[in-house]
């Protein structure tokens, strides 16, 4: 999924304002540096999740049959493959 910066922005600060108000969530860097830090792992994600995509719609089109996009079985391929990638890059 494509964010702009803008709505990057835009919900990096509504996450913090909802950390704000968690009992017990104390701060240890000034405010400017926390949305960054969340954007910087938004961004994070949304790069490593593409890739993902990237990797399962590569893995579907080596199939030897044509396996139409939209179809009940690309779509269950699609998710298998895309989960155990995330799986295997998220070791932790």
């Amino acid at each position: 999924m494509i964010l702009s910066e803008e709505r990057i922005s835009y919900l990096s600060h509504l996450i913090l304002k909802e950390m704000k108000v968690i009992s017990g969530v104390r701060f240890l860097q000034e405010e400017e540096r926390v949305i960054q830090e969340i954007q910087h792992i938004m961004m994070s994600e949304l790069k490593l999740e593409e890739q993902i995509d990237q990797m399962a719609r590569q893995r579907l089109a080596s199939y030897s049959r044509r396996i139409e996009e939209g179809s009940p079985e690309w779509d269950i391929l699609y998710k298998k493959f895309f989960e155990e990638e995330l799986k295997r890059r998220r070791r932790f």
